[in-house]
């Protein structure tokens, strides 16, 4: 792989070390942030309508993106927490520019509304997120892990973004880097959430497929849309200050 991404949960401590890391080994390093998008405004804290958020997948296209993210971490860190380092639409959109962004996990916006059965609202936050980033900084995300719903789910996306000419790309929801580091992902997931690993309502990831999986494999999941393949690279390439 000529290059690799960090975009950890609302924050950004570990970008200086990833970068390190990758140029050394003569990879490029994209640099980007998973924020959490607030359920209504950043500084609303209503703990009954404001304790769930969005999932977003952002990433750095060059030094001002690289900077938006900083802004945005920061912030979200500062003035946004609520259970949750939060930023809103209104934010997002004035510190956009430079970055590149995708529909995101099962967590995000556009896929919750369509695994609730709400097109209508799926809509509405397509059109906003083209609106802001337009047809080459946004992405239509497909991932593929052992979870009920997320094969109706890729459907979905797969025909919404047709409608819109999108652009996909394939990623892999990664926790760990080899299949073997699955328990011990699991542990430290147990410690996090102060659980018993023999508490079977803990929670714990759905099977032991979040590592960084091979392009032979990611082949093979997501041979239906090979542009989602390719796009990977296309965004790699897009990314030009590192």
């Amino acid at each position: 792989m000529p290059a690799v991404a960090i975009t950890d949960h609302g924050t950004m401590f570990g970008v200086m070390d990833f970068y390190n890391a990758a140029t050394k080994e003569g990879i490029k390093p994209i640099i980007g942030v998973e924020t959490y998008m607030a359920a209504r405004g950043m500084a609303d804290r209503d703990s009954k309508l404001d304790r769930s958020s969005y999932h977003l997948l952002l990433l750095a296209e060059n030094e001002t993106g690289y900077k938006n993210l900083l802004r945005i971490s920061s912030a979200a860190q500062l003035d946004g927490f609520y259970y949750y380092p939060r930023i809103d639409r209104d934010f997002l959109a004035r510190h956009s520019e430079g970055l590149i962004c995708t529909t995101g996990c099962m967590s995000a916006e556009i896929p919750r509304a369509l695994l609730n059965d709400n097109p209508e609202e799926a809509v509405r936050r397509m059109n906003w997120y083209y609106d802001v980033f337009g047809p080459d900084r946004f992405f239509v995300e497909l991932q593929q892990h052992n979870i009920k719903e997320i094969t109706d789910l890729n459907r979905k996306l797969v025909e919404m973004g047709a409608r819109y000419s999108a652009k996909f790309v394939a990623t892999n929801d990664v926790h760990y880097i080899n299949p073997d580091d699955a328990r011990l992902q699991d542990i430290l997931l147990a410690i996090q959430t102060q659980s018993l690993l023999a508490d079977t309502e803990r929670m714990r990831m759905t099977d032991d497929s979040y590592y960084l999986r091979t392009p032979q494999e990611m082949s093979h999941l997501f041979a239906e849309v090979p542009e989602a393949l390719s796009n990977t690279l296309l965004i790699a390439n897009a990314v030009t200050w590192t």
